[in-house]
């Protein structure tokens, strides 16, 4: 029986597959008598041995697909199972006690990951999580049960799940996942973002695929109008493949603007930038015809380690991507950690609102070492390209002085030995915090240039989780408190002759993009694959029109007024 699901368009694009549902199976175990031990320690030898076989794989995937720091997490996972200090224990309790490997195996790891968990060390605890891990995969052989892993799909297929974590989602193989759909997230959520950069159709927000589709279902994921079809007669199987075949079309023809300049209807240029978390994503950028890097988000580099990254590590990263954009700007992003990002290794102490506590340049300003060694590879790296160095989280301006003093110390201290340094390197800051919007006529006297953050920017200022699913009607990005802020902060800049950008999701979105236009914005980063379609869309717009609405559009009192209006006026949808 065919069935209709609802949800937020994620990641634009239609697929048609069988269902493959990404789920943790309960892995129960008993413990029971074993007359012959020796066939029970070969049954655990040869379950170890097929865990080790998935995780060469999947570490292999990650190694190609994302970088070697990704690939060394699998690569600890592979040390765990074999380390004697923890196999061994394991074989001399099936052999003196004559008892099944399931029951050894939890009763010795559960020892270890207790005893891990318990000590006062975030480091510690994370061996405690790698254990946990490889064990339930060694456990999954043992009990004859499927752990459902995303890198070891072998078949067309869209994924069916409560959640994808950012690790899921990265692991999803585009040859086979044609796009996927979640329970629970949102459009900003990390799952959403990482399915538009790998152009991965996606579905999110529906609250019921994991109770309504079972493996094999055939289903529709419609991520360019937010639905998934379970079970489609042939007849709805047949319009969906015309709308795709359609869109495939209009793709193509986006695609002829590759090399083309983002100009309107009357030739007023903006420029469309791309957001990336590593080097590897510059290929995205300039495939899509990206005419710079609005947000480089160097968090990535000291996740997923044990220790922080060193100068020469983060020289070469931002050395890559500079050369590879050959000139055009890129905008880096200093250090923003803390919120829902942790790295176990500064052992932080734990906050009750981490989005409003230590991180971002409240931390990078309190741990200097760690700062000025960002900001002293940033700087070496400067030379070999257009370099941006943008602080997040900014509040107050005596932050941003603070961040930048630290900035032109470190270069006269490399100048000092004789070290190339880039004399045109803007220094610019985020725009994320209500305060900042504010005071924005203030900042622009500082500052070369603002970017504005949207996601933390709307989240914010409705006083709205973004990933709380019972206040998620609140994430408004066309709100007109929204727009005012943003309308504040470009009058502010364009006064002091600065430029402005936005690299939060709103600024690809096809609704927000006149507005943004009509305000004047100068810059507009995005998720690669959304480049095209905004250069397009940009295109049919006239700026000198649409400047003609604004003041009507910021008078509005809801959301859905801007949008009713939006849509009628500029012929979205």
């Amino acid at each position: 029986m065919t069935k209709n699901i609802k949800g937020i368009a994620a990641s634009s694009g239609i697929a048609i597959a069988k269902a493959f549902r990404l789920e943790n199976p309960v892995l129960t175990v008993e413990k029971t008598s074993v007359a012959d031990v020796n066939q029970e320690v070969s049954r655990f030898d040869q379950a170890v041995s097929k865990a080790k076989s998935e995780l060469e794989v999947i570490q292999e995937h990650a190694r190609k697909e994302l970088g070697q720091d990704k690939a060394d997490i699998f690569a600890a996972h592979l040390l765990v199972l074999s380390d004697p200090e923890l196999i061994n224990p394991i074989k001399d309790k099936i052999t003196s006690e004559s008892v099944n490997a399931e029951s050894s195996l939890d009763e010795v790891s559960g020892m270890f990951i207790t005893m891990f968990e318990s000590m006062d060390n975030e480091y510690m605890k994370e061996r405690a999580a790698d254990i946990r891990d490889v064990t339930k995969r060694v456990l999954s052989h043992l009990l004859g049960v499927t752990i459902s892993n995303p890198s070891l799909i072998s078949e067309e297929v869209v994924v069916i799940a409560e959640d994808l974590t950012p690790s899921d989602t990265a692991q999803l193989n585009r040859k086979f996942v044609k796009g996927f759909t979640t329970d629970i997230g949102g459009r900003t959520s990390h799952s959403a973002i990482m399915a538009r950069s790998m152009e991965i159709p996606a579905v999110v927000g529906t609250k019921t695929v994991m109770a309504d589709i079972q493996n094999g279902d055939l289903v529709i994921i419609d991520g360019l109008d937010g639905d998934v079809i379970v079970n489609p007669t042939e007849d709805v199987v047949k319009s969906y493949e015309d709308k795709k075949a359609a869109y495939d079309v209009q793709k193509a023809e986006w695609a002829k603007l590759v090399n083309e300049r983002t100009v309107s209807a009357d030739d007023h240029h903006v420029e469309l930038a791309a957001n990336i978390g590593t080097p590897e994503d510059v290929k995205g950028v300039l495939e899509n015809g990206g005419e710079a890097v609005g947000l480089y988000r160097t968090e990535f580099l000291y996740m997923g380690r044990d220790t922080l990254p060193t100068e020469d590590e983060q020289f070469d990263a931002y050395k890559t991507v500079l050369e590879r954009m050959e000139g055009k700007p890129v905008v880096v992003r200093t250090l923003d950690i803390g919120g829902d990002k942790e790295l176990p290794y500064l052992d932080l102490p734990k906050e009750m609102n981490p989005f409003l506590g230590f991180r971002a340049i409240r931390l990078c300003l309190e741990m200097q070492d760690m700062f000025r060694t960002q900001i002293r590879a940033l700087l070496r790296a400067s030379s070999y390209g257009n370099l941006k160095v943008m602080f997040p989280m900014i509040a107050t301006v005596d932050e941003f002085r603070q961040a930048k003093a630290i900035l032109l110390e470190e270069k006269a201290k490399l100048q000092e030995q004789g070290v190339t340094v880039s004399e045109n390197i803007e220094v610019g800051m985020m725009v994320e915090i209500p305060s900042s919007a504010v005071m924005a006529d203030q900042f622009a006297k500082e500052v070369d240039f603002f970017s504005i953050g949207t996601n933390d920017l709307i989240q914010y200022t409705m006083a709205a989780d973004r990933m709380n699913e019972r206040v998620s009607y609140l994430y408004q990005p066309y709100n007109p408190a929204i727009l005012r802020l943003v309308h504040m902060v470009i009058l502010a800049a364009h006064k002091e002759g600065k430029w402005v950008g936005m690299c939060g999701e709103m600024a690809g979105d096809e609704i927000a993009i006149p507005i943004l236009l009509g305000l004047g914005l100068d810059e507009f980063s995005m998720s690669a694959s959304s480049i095209l379609k905004a250069r397009s869309q940009i295109r049919h717009l006239s700026k000198g029109e649409i400047e003609q609405h604004v003041e009507k559009i910021l008078a509005m009192s809801t959301t859905t007024e801007v949008v009713d209006y939006v849509k009628a006026t500029f012929h979205i949808g």
